[in-house]
């Protein structure tokens, strides 16, 4: 008898080889570089110093001293939890109109501790179909069953939710969409909340120190209270220039993932250091002028580039997407910008959907009109050197 020839299995390396080689042929090979951090929107690299258009520093505020004790040490339930995060829990409450705030490390294990304790097997949850990855690993891990509708889509969002009366349903969003800019239907979805018997949980990352009169994010922009939006996830790296995130809610949504959110339990408590510079950094936050002026540059921006017709996407936020469709030419125009002295992200699959590459320009209070005038110039002269879009493409 002979016996069938039979390949080996694939070894760990072969598969990571095979893998980057596929990254590479379509064009979304990531690396880490190294940027030292300057005053003025700038930053410093080996080939020299940048404007920067692709931070989410959108008030200015992450090139500052910091203050107070480096390390935290254990677990807040532990020994991590100090002066310093508990005295920034409650301004944030404050400030925020809600009982009570947990602080986190980061965004994702916030969104994460949301999930996972707030829901279980038999429970749904309902996301915008652009939600952060955050957001969807977390209803993933979570073991509830995930539906996901159309963008900003209430009416679907509405027939997700009326399909499955079983269990206890989160209705999920972020506030302001990181990649496009715009803002989500909040309003629509805590009435569409309230009719359903759903719980409302809104990621505010990016909304939180830019929209709102006192900075309060899209909740205050949309005029809605704790009771409409129970569960608010905010990150003090954005607006704050930072670093951490904090969940907002009442003192028993508060007690509970105090008790039960194991990406918090179990992570070393946020640095007091940390706390104490958001802390000083929140009377910054709510003041108008930074905020006003981080208007004035959105608004400058925008006027600007549809004088040199430059298409962008419809976003009034400091997030300004320019969809340019495949990798190739997004990474070609941000590298011509790279050469002419600015720093903007090209986001790739999967990111963002495909066929949708763009450049993700991030405007700043700490911009002035003239460095916007500058890489419009750039941006403008990198668009007309791209070669036409073949018929076949």
């Amino acid at each position: 008898m002979i016996w069938p020839v039979t390949r080996p299995p694939e070894t760990l390396a072969e598969r990571l080889a095979a893998a980057e080689r596929q990254r590479q042929g379509q064009h979304r090979q990531r690396r880490r570089r190294l940027f030292e951090r300057l005053p003025g929107q700038r930053v410093r690299t080996a080939q020299g110093t940048l404007h920067d258009f692709s931070s989410n520093d959108y008030l200015g505020l992450a090139h500052g001293p910091a203050a107070g004790a480096a390390g935290s040490g254990a677990s807040a339930l532990v020994s991590g939890y100090g002066p310093a995060h508990a005295a920034l829990e409650e301004a944030l409450a404050a400030w925020l109109q809600r009982e009570a705030v947990l602080l986190t490390t980061s965004g994702f294990m916030a969104n994460l501790a949301v999930a996972t304790s707030l829901s279980q097997r038999d429970d749904l949850i309902v996301q915008d179909r652009l939600c952060h990855a955050s957001l969807i690993d977390a209803a993933r891990l979570s073991g509830a069953r995930l539906r996901r509708f159309p963008h900003a889509d209430l009416a679907a969002a509405e027939r997700q939710l009326a399909r499955d009366t079983g269990g206890h349903r989160l209705l999920v969003s972020d506030g302001v969409f990181s990649m496009d800019g715009d803002l989500a239907p909040v309003a629509g979805l805590a009435r569409l909340a309230a009719a359903q018997g759903a719980t409302l949980v809104i990621d505010d990352a990016h909304g939180l120190g830019v929209l709102g009169t006192d900075g309060g994010g899209i909740c205050e922009l949309a005029g809605l209270t704790a009771k409409e939006v129970p569960v608010l996830v905010g990150t003090l790296g954005k607006s704050f220039g930072v670093g951490g995130a904090f969940i907002a809610g009442d003192r028993t949504l508060i007690r509970h993932l105090e008790n039960t959110a194991r990406s918090i339990i179990y992570s070393t408590a946020l640095a007091p250091v940390l706390a104490s510079t958001a802390l000083q950094r929140l009377e910054a936050v709510r003041a108008p002028e930074r905020r006003q002026q981080l208007r004035s540059m959105v608004s400058y921006f925008r006027r600007r580039a549809t004088e040199l017709a430059i298409p962008l996407r419809p976003s009034e936020t400091p997030i300004q997407p320019l969809v340019l469709g495949d990798e190739t030419r997004t990474l070609a125009v941000a590298q011509a910008l790279e050469q002419a002295g600015y720093l903007v992200g090209a986001i790739r699959p999967p990111t963002v959907p495909e066929h949708t590459s763009r450049l993700r320009i991030t405007l700043s209070a700490g911009h002035s009109e003239a460095c916007i005038d500058g890489l419009l110039t750039a941006l403008r002269q990198a668009l007309a050197d791209l070669p036409p879009v073949s018929d076949s493409a």
